[in-house]
């Protein structure tokens, strides 16, 4: 599924699909990066690798479920604007907490599909695919939930530039 190339670190930016780990029957997990043109094996959890590019765009992972909660009242398995203005929402599979947890790009996602034992296949604009072990019924409701966290943050945001000429913090020389 991924190309045999590895990066210790790597920056989320808005051609990453998904940061998901796989767990393999051995026991043994394999952490990566899904781009839309290439993928990256990687030696951090997803949760470590999306925590870091929230700190890249000036807040923490848990700044951002903090201000998701503020907005729209989600408090569990919250959706995240990494950066809003680059469109960058991610939503995660499962608790951020749980060592099985991998995170996927909204803006990404073209059609999700119900498969058996409690599996959702995701496919993505570009046509790559992934298998989850994540209920069909659950990755239903994260991109439910995304999709009205973005709504709401899109709003203040234009609210906020409709108005901006109204609202300044440093005044012109």
């Amino acid at each position: 599924m991924y190309n045999d190339f590895y990066t210790p670190t790597y920056e989320i930016t808005p051609v990453t699909m998904a940061v998901i780990v796989q767990h393999g029957d051995n026991g043994n997990s394999t952490r990566f990066i899904l781009e839309e043109d290439f993928e990256y094996i990687v030696d951090q959890s997803p949760t470590k690798i999306i925590d870091s590019a929230c700190k890249f765009f000036g807040a923490s992972l848990k700044g951002r479920q903090d201000g998701t909660r503020d907005i729209c009242g989600l408090t569990h398995k919250a959706p995240i604007s990494i950066d809003p203005s680059s469109g960058m929402y991610f939503f995660p599979t499962s608790s951020p907490a749980n060592s099985k947890c991998s995170w996927i790009a909204h803006s990404h996602i073209d059609e999700i599909n119900k498969l058996t034992n409690h599996r959702t296949e995701i496919i993505f604009k570009n046509g790559k695919q992934i298998i989850l072990d994540v209920s069909f019924g659950s990755m239903l409701n994260q991109v439910q939930r995304t999709a009205q966290y973005r709504y709401l943050l899109d709003n203040r945001i234009k609210f906020l530039q409709k108005h901006k000429a109204d609202m300044v913090a440093e005044p012109l020389p």
